[in-house]
């Protein structure tokens, strides 16, 4: 299969998002960042600048700012612009890659998003959604992402999770989105692993990568060639996902199933109550952030809940 990444099929032009090379991201783990507060309910920027810096010692591939861990809908424009430089600072000093979530169900408003990107140089590519509520055709989602990819100065990941958007892909449409010039990847959530998963990862565009983004299946996605993971998980025991993830990719079977059996165990804790509210609860018991606090309609997890995963956390901790 012929990659034309380089230039636009229709005008034989370079497309804007060339200047980041439309590099796929590194193959691993990928962290998409909580957003802490402060007792007093504002962003800790100390607390997620120490953060980033924890889940790259530990192997993380890269980060990823205003994910839907980042609780990015209740965060202010001012709130949004100071996370995104505060964890592109530290991807700069540590020579790591940032991924920025930005576009929603408007074409038009998503382009803008996506222009101001184009601003950060860290930013190696958009974390962009399939559009929700709305629900357009396949057709229409392919149309959608053609005049994004065109226009946007940073290559896209696509982020696929029909649980949240409505909206269920084909492999088929995944693979034509994929092919476009300006788009190297999806964070694939389909909710499990399906016939039109395996359809997938079958036969992939050329430079095109799949993330796994449903953290209690990236264990068999790595299996069937998934390029790493998106994992909010991987904010407890990051350096466990990226071992599984390496032992995937070394063909170390034996260690990639049971790692990743356990670590699914840990994913099924974590979301046993709305992301990222275990997490949070997790990582204030830890001393880690201020806090454990959420922003409304979220609430808190139940002191049951993250007791369940410190526990799993401590197994964890004793696995040789």
């Amino acid at each position: 299969m012929t990659s034309d990444r380089g230039t636009d099929r229709e005008t034989n032009r370079t497309p804007a998002n060339a200047i980041r090379a439309n590099a796929i991201p590194a193959r691993g783990v990928h962290l998409p960042l909580i957003t802490p507060f402060d007792g007093a309910g504002e962003v800790a920027l100390d607390a997620l600048e120490a953060l980033a810096h924890d889940m790259l010692s530990a192997g993380a591939a890269g980060l990823v700012a205003l994910g839907t861990t980042a609780e990015v809908a209740t965060l202010s424009a001012a709130e949004k612009d100071a996370v995104v430089t505060t964890l592109a600072r530290v991807c700069r000093e540590r020579g790591a890659p940032l991924m920025a979530g930005a576009g929603n169900n408007d074409t038009a408003a998503s382009r803008d998003a996506l222009t101001a990107l184009g601003k950060v140089p860290e930013v190696v590519a958009a974390l962009t959604l399939v559009p929700y509520f709305t629900r357009p055709s396949e057709a229409g989602v392919v149309a959608h992402f053609t005049e994004l990819a065109a226009n946007s100065p940073v290559p896209l990941v696509i982020y696929h999770i029909p649980y949240r958007t409505g909206q269920e892909l084909s492999a088929d449409t995944l693979r034509a989105i994929g092919a476009l010039p300006g788009v190297v990847g999806v964070k694939y959530a389909n909710g499990g692993i399906s016939a039109a998963t395996v359809d997938l990862l079958g036969e992939l565009p050329d430079d095109f990568a799949v993330f796994a983004g449903d953290d209690a299946f990236v264990s068999p996605l790595l299996a069937l060639g998934a390029h790493g993971g998106i994992l909010a998980s991987a904010h407890l025991a990051t350096g466990r996902y990226v071992e599984l993830a390496g032992a995937w990719a070394a063909g170390d079977v034996a260690r990639a199933r049971d790692l990743g059996h356990r670590l699914g165990a840990l994913s099924a804790a974590v979301f046993a109550e709305p992301n990222p509210t275990v997490i949070k609860g997790v990582l204030h018991a830890q001393g880690r952030i201020p806090t454990a606090s959420v922003r409304l309609p979220l609430l808190p997890a139940a002191p049951a809940a993250v007791d369940e995963a410190l526990r799993l956390l401590a197994g964890l901790a004793d696995l040789g």
